[in-house]
């Protein structure tokens, strides 16, 4: 349209001139025209420059994120290739940071000599004072026994004496021979029997051939050291005794309803324990469970001041430790991070006080050391601050509440504790702060009020070790045995879990109280004593206590 009406313009102004300009004309219309024709394309051209120019920033953009993206998905990549192959364990030799080296991979921390250091006091040589003694007289052969020159004998002047500890586990069947009297006399006495038997011997199991120790060895064997019932039978086989498991599984449902009396007063108890320490570990039921897919359940320790509990459930949720402790509980409860607990209605309440791991938040400092490998001087930083806390505990712990030197222990304490929470705003301020240093100072700055409670509170410990430690031996035994194949298989696990955790809390041997006990059932016809009440540890007379201890004989 712009061409049409340049060219009536010129057209009507060069009307008038002489002929022979008319190439020129001719030349600045088409001038004109290719002018006309190169603005608009060069519009259209800066139009879509512009256009690619927005598409390069967005796809420049949308780089830097994919980048960061990816960046972030390859810290996590490390960090979960080293939770499933790296170190179990978080206890190392020479550096307590799991293996973080700010001047590289290649370095290894030295190690300590093995054996027995200098520096420290050798352990006691252990009292076997009180194991029977069976002597045994090794005599010089007779004909050493005489001189050699006159051939008269030697005189017997005493004798050399030395000691071996040994151990002998020897089968045997136990005869049992009731005695039968018969009446002599010929008395008309209405009623009186013709013959008298003596009693029968207790049976833990009513018409079983197994005996009480053989249980006994049975029950320690697979539920304190976690060691499957097949390789204690084939060690028994050696020994010459051959017992079918299918009498061992047997005999254990039968003895599971002796246990249950004294599960649920340890539940009870525990669940009144105004300090305690929670965690929860997998455990395979392989049953068919309504409303359950799969074979994944729960294992819940619940650690008290005086007592362990292990609770089996298929659900890992809330309602497992908020039905465990009562409704109206007053406590505070060490626990990890994990959201069940802070789900739990106590909680909600205030009735219950979550004081959270910082063993925990250790490991989220270390995952990002070994995830993101430029970060690991900002991660050691964090773990040497964590490591000072740890330590001024410790001091504190060391003196008595309300003395000078606890006093100063516990001003360093606060002064590292709120040195700590500053540094963690100071950076969680930075605008060009990492997302994986973001995520673990976020975490750490929504637990701060749990994860202090230990500085007002002394019996609040820092962290919920204990109770992880206590489901080690469990976890051992999944291995071992894949967890149990029936509902009261999974229950009887339950309940002598938590037994011999409580035992070995009181420092009573598992051993001898078991013996005890299963006696006493035994006697009460192959059923749970009428009143258990008096075996439970807290209701030991002192007598009992020291005969049933681990190491009686350990005055120490």
């Amino acid at each position: 349209m712009d061409g049409t009406l340049l060219d009536l313009a010129l057209s009507d102004e060069c009307r008038d001139f002489p002929a022979q300009w008319e190439p020129i004309v001719a030349e600045l219309v088409l001038l004109r025209r290719e002018n006309a024709e190169l603005r608009r394309e060069n519009a259209e051209l800066r139009q879509q420059a512009g256009y690619w120019k927005s598409c390069h920033a967005h796809a420049l953009e949308r780089l830097a994120k994919l980048e960061a993206e990816a960046e972030q998905l390859r810290g996590e990549n490390r960090k979960l290739q080293d939770r499933l192959f790296g170190r179990k364990t978080e206890k190392t030799r020479g550096d307590r940071s799991n293996q973080l080296h700010p001047d590289g991979e290649g370095k290894t921390p030295e190690r300590k000599p093995r054996g027995q250091r200098r520096d420290r006091p050798g352990p006691r040589r252990r009292d076997h004072s009180h194991l029977p003694v069976h002597e045994e007289f090794r005599d010089v052969p007779e004909d050493q026994r005489i001189c050699p020159d006159c051939g008269l004998p030697y005189t017997l002047c005493g004798s050399e004496d030395s000691e071996q500890i040994e151990i002998d586990v020897r089968p045997h069947r136990r005869r049992i021979r009731r005695r039968r009297y018969r009446r002599s006399c010929h008395c008309p006495a209405a009623g009186a029997p013709q013959t008298v038997t003596a009693p029968p011997a207790p049976k833990l199991i009513p018409k079983g051939l197994l005996g009480t120790s053989l249980w006994v060895e049975i029950l320690v064997a697979k539920f304190f050291s976690h060691q499957p019932v097949e390789r204690l039978l084939a060690q028994w086989q050696l020994l010459g005794l051959n017992v079918a498991a299918g009498t061992v599984n047997e005999g254990l449902k039968r003895l599971e309803p002796m246990f249950a009396p004294l599960y649920e007063a340890l539940r009870t108890r525990n669940a009144q324990s105004p300090l305690s320490q929670a965690d929860e570990t997998r455990w395979m039921m392989f049953i068919d469970h309504e409303g359950k897919v799969g074979h994944r359940w729960w294992l819940w320790v619940f650690l008290g001041t005086d007592t362990v509990v292990f609770v089996l459930d298929p659900s890992r949720s809330h309602e497992v430790p908020q039905g465990h402790f009562p409704a109206g509980a007053k406590m505070v409860l060490v626990v990890d991070r994990y959201s069940a607990y802070k789900a739990m209605d106590q909680v909600k309440s205030g009735n219950i006080l979550l004081a959270f791991c910082w063993a925990h938040v250790r490991r989220d400092f270390v995952e990002v050391g070994k995830g993101w490998g430029e970060l690991k001087p900002w991660a050691l930083a964090w773990l040497e601050r964590i490591r000072e806390l740890y330590r001024c505990q410790r001091e504190r712990l060391k003196h008595a509440p309300g003395s000078s030197e606890f006093q100063a222990a516990d001003a360093t304490l606060r002064q590292a504790v709120s040195a700590m929470q500053a540094e963690a705003e100071r950076e969680l301020a930075g605008p060009d702060l990492r997302e994986p240093r973001r995520k673990v100072l976020t975490s750490l700055q929504e637990h701060w009020t749990g994860l202090t409670r230990f500085v007002d509170d002394v019996r609040i410990p820092m962290d919920n070790n204990a109770s992880e430690r206590e489901a080690r031996g469990p976890a051992v035994g999944r291995k071992n045995y894949y967890g149990s194949g029936a509902l009261w298989s999974g229950r009887l696990a339950a309940m002598l879990f938590s037994l011999f955790a409580t035992l070995r809390k009181q420092g009573l041997n598992p051993r001898k109280w078991l013996t005890w006990y299963l006696e006493s059932c035994a006697e009460a016809g192959g059923q749970a004593p009428a009143e258990v009440h008096g075996f439970l540890p807290w209701n030991l007379s002192e007598a009992k206590r020291r005969e049933l201890s681990i190491d009686p004989h350990n005055t120490s």
